[in-house]
C-alpha cells in the first residue's frame, strides 16, 4: 500500500509542470543578491549556473539541490544555448522548481530574453529576478559614478562580443557625451580604441578597466583611450573585465583623494 501511494505521488508530481526562475546574481559579491534571488535559490530543486556566478554565491547553494555548470567563457561553451533552453524546459516538465542563475542581470547581455521566450512558448511558468548589472556594481565599487552633473548626462551599455567586427555606430557613440560601458570587450580593446578615436573622442579621454569587479580581488586600472589597448596587454588583464570610457572616470581620483585627506586629518588629530 505504501509503495502504491509513493508511486501515485511520484506520478502526480511528474504530471504537474514546474517553474523556472531566471535569477540575476549580480556581479560577484554575494551580499548584493536580492532577498528574492536568495529565496529562489533556497527553494530550488535543481540549479543551473553561469561562468560569472562567483564562488561566494555558489557557497550559498542548498546542499540538497544538484547544481550544474552551464557557463560560457570565450570559445569555451559547456553547452549550446539551444540545448540549454530545452534542458530548462524538460526539467520544468518533470515538475521541478528550476533556478537558472546568471551573473549580473538576465536581461543585460545575459540571453535571458531568449530563455524566457523558449520557456513560455513551451507553456512553462517562468519568472525573471533582476540582478545588479556589472556596469552599475563594478563602477560603484570602483568609486566611478556612471553619470555626474556636468560630466555625463547619460550612460550607454555596449557588448564587445561579436563573431567578427562589432556592429556599432561608432561616430554616434563618440558624440553622445555619455559614459560608455563595454561588456566582454577585453579582446576588442584595439578596435574599441581605434573606432572611438576615429569617431572624434579625444586621445586623453579616461578609461577604467575593472577586473573581477565586486569580488575580493577586484582590480581597477586607469588609462587613457589612446593607451588603453597597450595597458590591457601590459597589465595582463584577465576576464571578467569591464571597460568604462568617459570623463566620469576622473571622479575616482577626486573621491579617493577625499578619503585620504580625512584619513590624514584623523592621524594628525590623534598624534
Amino acid at each position: 500500500m505504501l509503495k502504491q501511494r509513493s508511486d501515485a505521488n511520484e506520478r502526480a508530481k511528474k504530471s504537474r509542470l514546474g517553474k523556472v526562475w531566471l535569477v540575476g546574481a549580480g556581479p560577484g559579491d554575494a551580499e548584493l543578491l536580492t532577498v528574492k534571488a536568495l529565496r529562489a535559490i533556497n527553494t530550488a530543486d535543481i540549479i543551473f549556473y553561469d561562468y560569472l556566478v562567483s564562488d561566494d554565491i555558489r557557497a550559498l547553494f542548498p546542499k540538497n539541490a544538484p547544481a550544474h555548470y552551464v557557463g560560457k567563457a570565450k570559445n569555451q561553451h559547456s553547452i549550446a544555448q539551444e540545448d540549454l533552453n530545452q534542458l530548462l524546459v524538460k526539467q520544468a516538465q518533470l515538475g521541478l522548481t528550476v533556478c537558472r542563475i546568471k551573473g549580473g542581470d538576465p536581461f543585460v547581455f545575459g540571453r535571458g530574453g531568449e530563455e524566457l521566450l523558449e520557456l513560455r512558448t513551451a507553456g512553462i511558468e517562468a519568472e525573471v529576478i533582476p540582478g545588479i548589472t556589472s556596469a552599475s556594481g563594478c563602477s560603484t565599487y570602483a568609486d566611478i559614478p556612471l553619470t555626474h552633473r556636468g560630466l555625463s548626462q547619460g550612460c550607454t551599455f555596449v557588448t564587445g562580443h561579436a563573431e567578427k567586427s562589432l556592429d556599432v555606430n561608432w561616430a554616434a557613440l563618440a558624440q553622445l557625451n555619455h559614459t560608455l560601458v563595454f561588456y566582454m570587450g577585453l579582446t576588442r580593446a584595439d578596435e574599441i580604441a581605434a573606432k572611438l578615436l576615429a569617431g572624434g573622442l579625444a586621445a586623453d579621454t579616461p578609461v577604467a578597466i575593472i577586473e573581477n569587479g565586486c569580488r575580493k580581488d577586484q582590480r581597477d586600472i586607469i588609462s587613457s583611450l589612446s593607451e588603453f589597448p597597450g595597458t590591457v596587454i601590459r597589465e595582463q588583464v584577465q576576464s571578467p573585465a569591464l571597460i568604462i570610457v568617459g570623463e566620469v572616470v576622473r571622479m575616482k581620483e577626486k573621491l579617493q583623494a577625499q578619503v585620504q585627506l580625512h584619513a590624514s586629518e584623523k592621524q594628525y588629530l590623534l598624534a
